[in-house]
């Protein structure tokens, strides 16, 4: 019994088959140094995941494997193992593997687990998920936020000159914004106002005007599913602002 399945660090194989050899292959190998050395090897990965993703191993996961595979021993982080006849097949982790695995910070090993595909909004399903996995967090965050920009935007319908947090607090003003919920207390729709304009302030505008270093995923994944949050709120707003549908 191995300590991880590829599933924790893949829960998709479209994640795994989504990265580049190089990213890839990093991300496996604090995988690969829990597996036992004899059966470390490229045969027996391609095999664990075939059976560890259902049965159903697509071509494009596969051939994700065997680059990131070629990858990792043509960097000399997966070596020939001098415990059997030269040469063979199984593969142990060189010394400069073995200090990268230490060095890597584990929560981003297993950060694909942390927002699963299908519970994300349709407008940043593809794209910011597609971001985070491959572990561009501020780029991910900066784009789940402008996302909820344009929905608002949309959704009350206003201009392009109406951006960042005057476009939140206009769009749901609590006395005339287009997208207020008049059924709401006076006090929740000007929390509500707050709620979009803190959320557009704190995490989309300081990624627009400057590099902002966001290293850890946890924190990312709760940034993206509060903008996944705000978009729910926007959708609920624009069918009501739209009104009933004919029949």
């Amino acid at each position: 019994m191995f300590g991880w399945k590829i599933t924790q660090v893949f829960p998709e194989p479209d994640v795994l088959a989504a990265l580049e050899p190089e990213e890839l292959g990093l991300r496996l190998l604090p995988w690969l140094a829990t597996i036992p050395a004899g059966n470390r090897q490229l045969l027996w990965a391609v095999q664990e995941a075939n059976k560890s993703y259902d049965g159903h191993l697509h071509r494009h996961v596969d051939t994700a494997i065997r680059e990131a595979w070629a990858w990792l021993e043509g960097q000399a982080l997966l070596i020939e193992s001098p415990q059997y006849g030269s040469p063979n097949s199984v593969r142990v982790l060189s010394r400069k593997a073995v200090q990268l695995v230490k060095e890597q910070d584990p929560r981003r090993a297993f950060s694909a687990r942390l927002i699963p595909k299908e519970s994300l909004h349709p407008s940043i399903r593809e794209d910011v998920w597609s971001l985070f996995h491959r572990g561009k967090l501020d780029t991910a965050v900066f784009e789940a936020m402008k996302a909820v920009e344009v929905a608002v935007r949309t959704a009350a319908r206003l201009s392009d000159k109406d951006i960042g947090v005057g476009l939140m607090r206009r769009a749901f003003d609590k006395g005339s914004g287009p997208l207020a919920d008049m059924t709401m207390d006076e006090g929740e729709r000007e929390m509500r106002a707050h709620l979009f304009a803190g959320a557009i302030g704190s995490y989309k505008n300081p990624h627009s005007h400057r590099n902002v270093a966001l290293e850890d995923p946890y924190e990312a994944a709760e940034i993206i599913l509060l903008a996944n949050h705000l978009l729910r709120i926007v959708d609920v707003r624009a069918a009501a602002v739209a009104g009933p549908q004919p029949r």
